[in-house]
């Protein structure tokens, strides 16, 4: 009997053990959730009022070596005539990013339709931006129809249409009755309407139809701007003499732009981006300039508006002419396609910056109104 008390008080006194060693256990872990759980809350509250607000995105295609102080590329203009003094890393992309004091971030996605494509969604994905109010404004320099602008000239679009989903026939086989050797997805002649031509296989990536009253506004703000000429460019442009429009000096207009990986270049070709243009963006639509990255970046901007990440109304596209799509008359494709842009594409690039620029702003200067009511009904 003894025994037996001796057994049981042996095992009462190992439950409480084992009760208190629980007790002590759960202590400690109740009081680590709850620091985890006042951490996690901590760090919730930082995100959210960490957050960057951004009144107007510029989006640049290509930079010539460093961001600053070197040979200027599209973004560099923007951050030396500019206040963009914060520098943001953004692993993501090609470059990093930029921010002003008054809320204009600038970013350079690089050259091509693969890098718009993933750095623009990069960047709606980036958490530490708000960009559901932001202005988007497109600025690059770009190929120039020589029957509707000069060199330096800059255009507004309505309409931007991909030029890369095609069937295309060898060059050396093109039936004699076809003008160029590219057929629309689904069609079986080139210019010819398929059935499915916003359907099926073509999907939704081959045309894009701006705010066109947010076109015609950014128009309006920046058609009398006097672009800067120069006498190499005068002297690219005098070799276009039966182009009217090309030996302008450099002017503001609005025309669409066809958007393609392919730097591409002569007369066929020519036909074919103003026919395309009217296929997939309807008879408005009128090509002016060629662009290798923008049918890539509206893709981006499409796809995260689904998620109300952007305002699709308050995406604007701005391409500058740097060279034209085709050769003069008396000259060689060949020659015109590798021949150098005039003062280095430099007037172009400068347009790009000084149009863009007088939008954004006045998108900036004009926050209070133009935050939650697009400009052409704030008035």
């Amino acid at each position: 009997m003894v025994f037996a008390d001796r057994l049981v008080n042996f095992y009462c006194l190992l439950w409480i053990s084992s009760l208190m060693s629980f007790l002590k256990q759960a202590r400690s872990t109740f009081f680590v959730l709850l620091s985890l759980n006042a951490f996690s809350t901590r760090a919730a509250d930082s995100v959210a009022t960490d957050i960057i607000p951004v009144k107007t995105v510029v989006v640049t295609m290509y930079e010539e070596g460093e961001a600053m102080g070197d040979g200027a590329g599209e973004l560099q203009l923007w951050l030396e005539r500019g206040n963009f003094s914060t520098k943001l890393d953004f692993p993501l992309g090609e470059y990093d990013l930029y921010l002003s004091e008054d809320g204009v971030l600038v970013i350079c996605v690089g050259g091509g339709i693969p890098n718009a494509t993933a750095s623009i969604m990069a960047l709606g994905l980036d958490p530490r931006f708000d960009l559901s109010k932001s202005y988007w404004l497109i600025a690059g320099i770009a190929g120039g129809d020589p029957e509707d602008v000069s060199l330096g000239t800059a255009a507004w679009a309505k309409h931007i249409v991909d030029g890369d989903l095609i069937y295309q026939v060898d060059a050396r086989e093109i039936p004699t009755s076809w003008p160029y050797g590219i057929i629309p997805l689904g069609a079986t002649e080139p210019a010819e309407e398929p059935e499915d031509i916003s359907t099926g296989w073509t999907l939704d990536t081959v045309s894009f139809d701006l705010n066109s009253a947010l076109a015609d506004w950014a128009y309006a703000q920046t058609k009398d701007i006097k672009l800067a000429d120069s006498d190499a460019i005068k002297a690219f442009r005098s070799l276009y003499k039966t182009y009217p429009n090309a030996q302008k000096p450099p002017f503001v207009t609005q025309g669409d732009t066809l958007s393609a990986s392919k730097y591409w270049h002569g007369k066929y070709l020519n036909q074919w981006a103003n026919d395309w243009l009217k296929l997939y963006g309807g008879d408005s639509a009128n090509f002016m300039t060629s662009n290798m990255e923008d049918s890539g970046t509206l893709t981006s901007l499409m796809r995260l508006a689904r998620i109300n990440k952007v305002d699709p109304n308050r995406v604007m596209v701005l391409r500058t002419v740097s060279n034209y799509t085709m050769a003069p008359a008396d000259k060689a494709t060949s020659w015109s396609i590798t021949a150098p842009y005039p003062d280095g594409g430099f007037p172009a690039k400068d347009a790009a910056y000084i149009v863009g620029n007088k939008v954004v702003q006045t998108i900036v200067n004009n926050w209070g109104k133009y935050e939650n009511t697009l400009p052409y009904d704030a008035n």
